[in-house]
């Protein structure tokens, strides 16, 4: 190809993303992925005791969206958790960049999370005294809880875009941590129980850190047997940054080539059923070794102000094969 060509190439995607919100935008970071993790790690350790546990009854399903940039206009996001909410998903995961980086948008969204959590509790709690909630799906654990403790469950992984122009401070404020793990309990129809385990990472920076590498190493999220077979039955992976590229003209994974095998090969070692990517604004779907990648197209009325289907819905079941649909969104920018 002659070098008018790729210039024009290179033009023709630039001035065509010019409307959109751009999948790399201009990192000004006020936190390096290492202070992330350890601020993380050390949160993580401090509450480890209040780690989250999700339950779930024989089949079970949840929703996962990417890339909302939420600004002035919440509709899509307000939209996901009422989709979630409405067809009773057991928890709604988040890809990374889910607001630009102004302290206004965060406060919208920390209305927004407020509000769908009320709704949350208003549909499966009721009160058992003047404090404290009881969990209608929950008949194996009659612990009451307080409001506070309640756990909304929409969990997300932090993108570059979180962290642009210090958005740290403004993510973890809210979320509070970048890296961590979530195990759900299955309640099987037999009498048995079965284990899947949710695995959060922070690759919002292109690159995992050493920190983070040192971490798994350890094996901090790893869930083994002495005999090292498997606690969970699927492992789901969640991360901001993409590994492969869509197609050729797309972006690839900003993870350096050893760091991209590490990942590989981690992921084969967890037994990871799915592992979720967002950044690149565009849908992906391929196996590597036995695992799933699934990159989900951005949900940003910016990137995509028509109705459409940005969200997927997994599916998973308490005998046979895990698989995804995809969820339509109808919101229309104002």
């Amino acid at each position: 190809m002659s070098c008018k060509k790729v210039l024009f190439l290179v033009l023709a995607v630039v001035l065509s993303a010019c409307e959109k919100v751009s999948p790399i935008g201009i990192l000004v970071a006020g936190t390096a992925v290492e202070d992330r993790v350890k601020m993380s790690e050390l949160f993580y350790r401090n509450y480890y005791n209040d780690k989250v546990f999700l339950v779930a009854k024989g089949d079970y399903t949840f929703i996962v969206g990417a890339d909302s940039h939420l600004t002035t206009d919440s509709g899509r996001m307000d939209e996901m958790l009422a989709i979630g909410l409405e067809n009773d998903d057991l928890f709604y995961a988040h890809l990374g960049d889910i607001a630009d980086t102004k302290a206004e948008y965060y406060i919208t969204l920390d209305s927004l999370l407020k509000e769908g959590k009320s709704r949350f509790v208003d549909k499966y709690f009721v009160k058992s005294d003047e404090y404290t909630y009881w969990d209608t799906r929950n008949e194996y654990d009659p612990t009451t809880r307080l409001y506070d403790e309640i756990v909304y469950p929409f969990f997300p992984v932090v993108g570059n875009h979180d962290i642009t122009h210090n958005g740290w401070a403004l993510w973890s404020n809210i979320f509070h941590s970048s890296f961590y793990e979530i195990d759900v309990v299955v309640f099987q129809e037999n009498g048995d129980l079965a284990f899947d385990h949710l695995i959060f990472l922070d690759s919002a920076s292109g690159t995992l850190g050493m920190t983070q590498i040192d971490l798994i190493n350890q094996g901090v999220l790893d869930g083994n047997y002495s005999d090292g077979s498997s606690i969970y039955r699927h492992t789901f992976v969640f991360s901001h940054t993409n590994i492969f590229r869509p197609q050729f003209f797309e972006f690839a994974s900003t993870f350096t080539r050893e760091e991209t095998f590490f990942l590989l090969d981690q992921f084969e070692k967890w037994n990871v059923t799915y592992a979720f990517c967002g950044h690149v604004h565009t849908w992906d779907d391929r196996s590597y070794n036995g695992v799933n990648y699934l990159t989900l197209d951005a949900m940003s009325e910016r990137n995509n102000p028509d109705p459409g289907d940005y969200l997927v819905r997994m599916h998973v079941p308490e005998n046979g094969k895990v698989n995804w649909s995809p969820v339509h969104m109808s919101y229309t920018t104002k």
